[in-house]
């Protein structure tokens, strides 16, 4: 199980370079933010949202705790 806190913090100080998504399991995804700076800011934020409201899973489908 992952951290949401953990993974709120990561979001936050290296979510433009897709290291939250490395670190939920989401290589292809961690790649393509990184390629794209977090989705030129965009999906960055998004993430950042998803993540505090509850709403983002981990690659296997697990609710973050």
């Amino acid at each position: 199980m992952k951290s949401k806190t953990t993974t709120l913090i990561i979001s936050i100080l290296l979510g433009e370079i897709g290291i939250d998504r490395f670190y939920l399991g989401y290589t292809g995804l961690g790649i393509i933010k990184l390629i794209t700076a977090g989705g030129f800011g965009i999906w960055w934020i998004i993430d950042i949202i998803l993540i505090a409201t509850g709403k983002m899973k981990d690659a296997k489908g697990n609710e973050l705790e």
